[in-house]
């Protein structure tokens, strides 16, 4: 996506600063002080889904949230590092590159298994880890061979990005598809996804995302999981089943999940101030709780 063209119009803009870490140009948003928390977003979306969610917790924390390899405003150097162990593995190298270690990591989505495989791979882990509505489930049967396969032939395509921007990106049908997700989005958040979608760039970099999601490894070590795990979930998500969080909070140790009624899978757009004050909640027992074992 072209900032200049959108710069004045993109939620904390003034907060965005931008990193050329191999092989990526990364855009950054860093907002607050205090304890780092880092943010990361799902396929398809950018750092505005965190528009109204972040200031909440920058109230009382330092919080960076960062546009995914080939979303948003972030150029990927090599599409193929889009798969889960390698947006990882860079996610770490840039947070290596600006000199900070996160102390929690909050992910919604695809971002929540990023989130949680960095976790699991850093030397010295998070406090604490947060998935909202994460995708921790692999395609079903056929689907589970045959979706990568079409999105990696897509993703091929040097039109595909083009001809879904254009047929997709318009805001009735990315109401529509908003709507399908269980959610109520706002005006602001309809003309943001509006262009999201609507840029050819972003729509290849997520289909380069989707053709290499591969989850077994991640599904084998969520029990290895270091640190304390907050799931939480809406009810009416109508894009990872509520199940998904069920059965993940299952095999981590240390998980607690939470389900919300009449919330879809776009929970923290929805209703911001309540994940946020979940959340720095959940902190808090979690601080108390080891002080007590101290």
């Amino acid at each position: 996506m072209n900032w200049l063209k959108h710069q004045a119009s993109w939620p904390h803009a003034t907060h965005s600063s931008f990193h050329n870490v191999r092989p990526h140009r990364w855009h950054v948003q860093d907002m607050g002080e205090g304890p780092l928390m880092l943010l990361l977003h799902g396929a398809g979306a950018s750092t505005q889904s965190f528009r109204a969610l972040m200031p909440l917790l920058a109230a009382s924390h330092r919080v960076l949230t960062v546009d995914l390899p080939g979303h948003g405003f972030t150029v990927s150097g090599a599409r193929s590092r889009a798969s889960l162990d390698c947006i990882a593995e860079d996610m770490r190298a840039l947070l290596r590159h600006i000199g900070v270690r996160p102390k929690v990591i909050i992910g919604h989505s695809a971002g929540a298994a990023v989130a949680t495989r960095m976790a699991l791979d850093m030397q010295t882990p998070p406090d604490a880890l947060v998935a909202i509505n994460g995708a921790f489930e692999m395609f079903d049967g056929m689907a589970g061979w045959l979706f990568p396969m079409m999105a990696k032939m897509l993703s091929l395509n040097p039109l595909t990005g083009m001809i879904f921007s254009v047929t997709a990106g318009n805001e009735a049908r990315v109401r529509k598809l908003l709507q399908s997700t269980g959610s109520e989005v706002d005006a602001e958040g309809i003309r943001l996804y509006h262009a999201l979608i609507s840029d050819r760039s972003h729509v290849e970099g997520t289909l380069s995302m989707m053709a290499q999601w591969r989850l077994e490894r991640l599904l084998r070590d969520l029990p290895k999981v270091p640190c304390p795990t907050l799931l939480l979930t809406g009810e009416n998500d109508g894009a990872v089943p509520p199940s998904v969080s069920e059965a993940a909070a299952a095999r981590i140790p240390t998980a607690t999940h939470i389900t919300y009624a009449n919330r879809g899978h776009l929970l923290h757009e929805e209703d911001p101030k309540t994940v946020a004050d979940r959340i720095l909640s959940f902190l808090a027992d979690n601080k108390k709780g080891s002080q007590a074992t101290a």
